[in-house]
């Protein structure tokens, strides 16, 4: 087995200078062990006078030839017998017994010139003397240098076919990684990074400490497949600035981080253990801790009813409210499919947590009014969270009377039920396409959420339930995001597909929007519009971009037409804008939670609006699409529709007439 250089630190000292000689060029190297055998050889000659004068002075003309003749005498049979030819194997077994072949025969030669015919002054036992010396000599340096090089050359050779690493961050946990790699993984460790000026220079298990400014360099001049974040304890915005670091330099360098210190303290995962870095570690800011006392006030001892359940965020806030130890949790959702993974899910949470919440999956869908009023009468709810949405842009626009019978109505109808069992809270799950809307999806989630606030400023509209929205971004991979997507044509080597290049979003992790979710509900009053804080927005491109060097591949463009992915424009969707926004005013309002503003949106009185949504959804039904674009733009602020969709929904329509009755295909 190879031994890696950390495990043995007398090794990993002496490492550094068998990699130096091993780097030089190979005449050098000759010239080395050749200067190194002849002064061995004048060594020998100086010792054998000494030995038979019985003096030390024996530096004298006389005896030069003696001198001259050896060195002339043993390169030619060091060099006939190969002894140079491969410089670095000269301390094995077999370059032992050839040094032992080819000194005997120089020795042979030696003594017949100065014993037997006896040259200048030159005592004729020196001819015997000084071979057997010199072989001495000879094989002495090859034993110090196979002892001292402890087969150092065959390792390095061996070791250059590893994975060549670098570990960011020089502490415990960077630290405790190179002992782990040292002891377990056929990896070369290259060195530590770390930002601590105090430790730049020094060496930690055989390896170098550099300063983050000398990482561009290194990189530059030294082959690294992988640089591994030992920093369970930084921010994410660190961990994001220290990968654009990396990216700038090598974008194709693989990076992987360790867990974080809360799974590392719980024992969930070891030190050792890495993971490549997500595409949320690079979002450049870290979620804030939830607040115990909004996730628990309307969920903990209580019977919560969840919407869309089986969806990417109403799962989550399912896995979340079941944290908080409901009562009882009511999981509605139309498909059956996704149904049975949500339920069986939380049962194994419950179970493994022994959590004594009663769980209820229940086949319903929101546009059914008498089941909605029948789930509600049976379970009486206290708080319900309405996350159930037709969400996937081009689908809803193509399909305009199922997107506002699902999002809008399917709210008002699921609203007026909640309000009629006496439910509590009524949370609505919305999103930043609602704001200033060119899509039906968007301008359906915006009349959802006028028609929650119409009802909530109605002094009967909503009896004793709070109503309020909660509006957000793109939460990353859920089943609407573009993440799974690009994740799924970089796993298949197809070419990324983006629809603008200059196209943004916000983008969330799902467990944080889920818990700034439950955190604004149990803020509200009734009829609150509340606005999540997403940071920044992200242009698609870059994410696009990151995505495919996360994997370990590279980006192919005019700057590297030899690259592995490409990204491809396709043009934006039906309906799709370049930027999306997340207030309609330019006032929000701070809240107890830093993550949460409260926006001040205008809507249309009750008694205005609800003719208005009556004639909406008399148009839907009879997928008048031109109608529906007349009474939206009239509704919604902001709505600027598709011509194209319109003339596409038209042609479908037109294509295939109702016959017998029957309902035109929408």
């Amino acid at each position: 087995m190879t031994p890696h250089p950390a495990a043995d630190p007398a090794r990993a000292r002496r490492e550094p200078i068998a990699r130096r000689i091993r780097q030089l060029p190979r005449p050098v190297k000759r010239l080395v062990v050749v200067s190194l055998d002849a002064a061995l050889c004048a060594a020998a000659f100086a010792l054998a006078l000494m030995v038979r004068l019985d003096r030390v002075d024996v530096f004298q003309a006389i005896y030069l030839p003696g001198l001259v003749g050896a060195l002339l005498l043993f390169l030619p049979i060091f060099v006939a017998a190969g002894l140079y030819r491969e410089v670095f194997r000269f301390s094995g077994w077999t370059a032992l017994a050839q040094v032992v072949k080819a000194t005997a025969v120089y020795g042979v030669v030696y003594a017949a010139v100065f014993t037997l015919l006896r040259v200048g002054g030159v005592p004729r036992t020196v001819g015997i003397i000084q071979p057997v010396l010199f072989l001495t000599f000879v094989l002495t340096s090859r034993a110090v240098a196979r002892y001292w090089l402890g087969g150092l050359h065959r390792d390095l050779k061996l070791r250059d076919k590893w994975p060549r690493v670098l570990i960011y961050g020089a502490g415990n946990a960077g630290q405790q990684l190179a002992s782990a790699l040292a002891h377990g993984r056929k990896v070369w460790l290259v060195g530590f990074v770390d930002d601590d000026a105090r430790l730049h220079g020094s060496n930690l298990q055989g390896v170098p400490v550099l300063p983050p400014a000398d990482l561009p360099q290194l990189l530059r001049k030294t082959r690294v497949d992988a640089l591994l974040l030992a920093l369970p304890s930084a921010t994410r915005k660190r961990r994001a600035e220290i990968v654009q670091a990396v990216r700038a330099v090598a974008p194709a360098l693989a990076v992987r981080t360790l867990p974080t210190v809360t799974d590392i303290a719980q024992g969930r995962v070891q030190v050792s253990q890495l993971r490549d870095v997500e595409v949320s570690d690079l979002l450049g800011r870290d979620p804030i801790p939830p607040d115990p006392a909004l996730l628990g006030r309307n969920i903990t001892g209580k019977a919560v009813l969840v919407t869309g359940a089986g969806g990417s965020i109403g799962s989550e806030l399912c896995r979340q409210i079941l944290m908080a130890r409901p009562r009882t949790l009511v999981l509605v959702e139309h498909s059956e499919a996704a149904l049975h993974e949500v339920s069986l899910d939380l049962a194994q949470r419950c179970t493994q947590a022994g959590l004594p919440t009663e769980l209820v999956p229940l086949l319903a869908s929101v546009r059914d009014a008498d089941r909605l009023h029948t789930v509600m009468a049976a379970w009486r709810p206290d708080t319900v969270y309405h996350a159930a949405a037709y969400k996937h842009v081009p689908i809803v626009e193509r399909n305009p009377a199922e997107g506002l019978e699902n999002n809008l109505f399917g709210t008002l109808q699921t609203a007026r039920a909640a309000i009629a069992h006496g439910v509590a809270d009524f949370v609505l799950v919305s999103t930043d396409k609602a704001v200033r809307p060119t899509n039906i999806m968007g301008a359906s989630k915006r009349l959802a959420e006028m028609t929650l606030q119409a009802l909530s400023h109605e002094p009967a509209g909503a009896g004793g339930t709070r109503l309020s929205m909660v509006r957000f971004g793109n939460v990353l991979d859920s089943s609407g995001s573009v993440v799974p997507l690009f994740r799924e044509q970089i796993r298949r080597g197809e070419p990324v597909t983006l629809t603008h290049p200059d196209i943004t979003r916000y983008f969330m992790t799902i467990p944080e929007a889920a818990q700034l979710v439950i955190q604004a509900g149990a803020m509200a009053r009734g009829g609150d519009v509340f606005v999540l804080d997403m940071g920044q927005p992200i242009r698609i491109a870059d994410l696009a971009r990151r995505m495919i060097e996360l994997s370990g591949l590279s980006v192919q463009d005019e700057l590297r037409p030899d690259g592995d992915v490409p990204i491809r424009v396709v043009g934006l969707r039906p309906g799709e804008k370049l930027y999306e926004e997340l207030l309609i005013g330019n006032d929000p309002q701070p809240t107890a939670h830093e993550r949460i503003m409260k926006a001040h949106e205008d809507f249309v009185p009750w008694p205005v609006l609800e003719p208005q949504l009556a004639a909406l959804r008399a148009a839907a039904h009879a997928n008048d699409v031109v109608a529906v674009r007349a009474l939206l733009q009239r509704l919604v602020s902001g709505y600027q529709p598709s011509d194209d969709v319109v003339d596409w929904v038209h042609r479908q329509t037109t294509a295939r007439p109702a016959a017998g009755g029957a309902q035109p295909v929408t």
